[in-house]
Formats: C-alpha cells, structure tokens, sequence
C-alpha cells in the first residue's frame, strides 16, 4: 500500500503578522504548488531526503549556492520531528499504534525561502499520511496545533499559528486568536469564508528577496516582550483589518480589501526594517493601480487588481524586473471542525 498526502502553500492575505500575538488573520491555502509526502510499508523505517538533502555537489561552488538557497538542512528534519511529535501525541491520548515500519520520502515545488509556508506544508501533509498509515483521526484544529509544535518545541523555529491553520483547513480562513479563547479551548476561533466573494487576486514572487521569517518574528517578539507600546498598537490595527475584510467579504463589497491590503503593508513598513528589494516589488505593484502586501515573511506579495487590464499591465511591469507573477487557485476547503 502506498499512500500519498499533499499540503498547499498559502498567502496572508490580511493581519499578518499578528497571528503569534493574538491578533486576528484571513489566510488562504492555494493549489499552483504543492507538498507531497509519500509512504509504504517497508521492513525498517526509513526517512529519505529530497534534492535539498543531498550531500553530493558538483563543485565547491555548487555546495555554496545550495546552502545560500536551502541553508544547511533540508526536510528530513521535518519529517523526523514531525514523526516524534505524531508519536508523542499518540502515547498521550493513549492511542495504540501498530508495529508496522515504512519509508517516508518528500517532494515539493513550492517556492523556498518566500513566505509562503513550504515548511509547515510538509509536515502538515506528513501527517496526514501518518493519519491514513495508521488510521488515526484528528481534529483540523489539533493538526494545525500539533504542526506548530513540530516547528516552535522541535526545531526551535518562531511561528505562529496562520499557516498551519489554513493549510489544516484549506480555502479562505478567518481566525481570531484571541488570548481568552486560546486558553479557553486550546485554540483559536476558525470560519471559513467563501472564496467567491474574494475580488480578483495575483501572487507575485522573487525568490532572492526572501527574508527569514525566524529573523521577522524574533524582532517583533523581543520588542512585544518588553511591552513596547507601538508593536501592541501594530497588532491590534492589522486584527481590525482582518474584521473589516471580513465584514467587506461577508456583505458582498469584497472589492473594498485593496485599501486593506495595503494598510495592512504601510503599518508593517512603518514598524519593521524591510528590505529594499521587498518594497520596490510592492512599490512597483501598486504603480500599476494593485494593492499589494507580503504573504508572510517577504520575496513574495499578495494583492488584488481591479481589472484584467489592470492585472494584464501589473505581469508585465513585475515580468520586467524578473518577478514571477501567479493567479492563485484556492484549495478547495471544508466547514468540518471549524470552530
């Protein structure tokens, strides 16, 4: 038996990133790429590593190009904390699990290192071959919570909890992360909204602008925990903003989350250090008329156009300047488990 489990990128599309300070997001998972995790019975298990764990280079420079591209680890990382954590999680809810070794493997085109969740896409879609494997059923809610343990307990990585979520639930996300109903139930309040009320959107990326979210989060993190009033007035304008986009969605007016999306990146400009390249592509969307915003962590931007003109000459300019341009297709998602 072989199983196959797939994971999709998404883009914040709005109030990030307030989302690991109990802020409010709306987030969409996208099907243009994907995570695969692939697994089968074998007599020992095993853990097989993709191209970005290979250790064989065909020159010195070779080696130095991959590290600036993957850094020094690849996925199995991944997939080992990722296998601990399914494990642990199963002891404690005492779920017995049967002897039956396997061979996991990965594969993946989602762009790396441009903020659009590629990481958490893995382990998410690993566990859910670990669900099918051993026929073990958990709670989107759980999944999305037990993903970022992966990340944050495991490997040591900031992040919070958006991307999981909506890679967990798939399609167009609400989520309040409200500091009261996080400890009330463990987890936030999840809707999922109906991607047909969403006006025409474009993702564009480079992938020598990426900014390691890591370095985004511990920044923002070191200055909310020493009570720094300007970052807690940031968190609390990008979760208003989510509330107005979802009023806009809800009431048909979906045309009207452009000013948003570009409210919410004037407010991250205006309290992060950005780096040039990341603003020129924003800078150079919205000369076309677009709004534009970061989907996560920089190297990739999020927007929408008005018209097709406007999106046809927004491909154009960024196609110039060497940026790659997509119209995002949203995973279909489901209203089981929402919360």
């Amino acid at each position: 038996m072989i199983i196959r489990a797939s994971s999709y990128p998404r883009a914040g599309l709005i109030g990030n990133p307030s989302d690991g300070y109990f802020g409010k997001t709306i987030s969409f998972a996208f099907t243009n790429f994907r995570a695969e995790v692939m697994m089968y019975h074998s007599p020992e298990l095993e853990i097989i590593g993709n191209v970005t764990d290979h250790t064989r280079f065909d020159s010195f420079q070779s080696l130095v190009s991959d590290i600036s591209t993957y850094g020094y680890y690849g996925g199995v990382r991944l997939l080992k904390a990722s296998l601990k954590t399914f494990f642990d999680y199963c002891r404690r809810m005492k779920i017995q699990l049967d002897d039956r070794n396997f061979t996991v493997r990965y594969s993946t085109d989602i762009p790396h290192g441009v903020g659009l969740a590629g990481s958490s896409a893995i382990i998410t879609a690993c566990f859910r071959a670990l669900m099918a494997f051993y026929g073990v059923s958990i709670s989107k809610a759980t999944l999305a919570n037990l993903v970022l343990s992966v990340e944050v307990d495991e490997l040591g990585i900031s992040a919070g909890l958006q991307d999981r979520v909506v890679q967990a639930y798939e399609g167009l996300v609400y989520m309040d992360f409200d500091k009261t109903i996080m400890d009330r139930q463990g987890y936030g309040y999840y809707e999922p909204l109906d991607p047909s009320t969403l006006p025409e959107l474009y993702i564009a990326y480079r992938t020598d602008l990426s900014q390691c979210s890591d370095v985004v989060h511990n920044r923002l993190r070191d200055r909310y925990n020493t009570g720094d009033q300007e970052v807690f007035d940031a968190i609390d304008f990008w979760a208003g903003l989510a509330d107005q986009a979802k009023d806009s969605l809800l009431s048909g007016q979906g045309d009207k989350i452009g000013e948003l999306i570009n409210a919410n990146f004037d407010m991250r400009a205006k309290l992060c250090k950005l780096s040039d390249g990341n603003v020129q592509m924003v800078n150079t969307a919205r000369s076309t008329g677009a709004s534009a915003k970061f989907t996560g962590s920089g190297g990739a931007i999020v927007g929408t156009c008005r018209s097709q003109e406007m999106l046809e000459k927004l491909m154009q300019q960024l196609d110039e300047s060497g940026i790659t341009v997509i119209r995002p297709v949203i995973a279909s998602g489901s209203t089981e488990d929402s919360q």
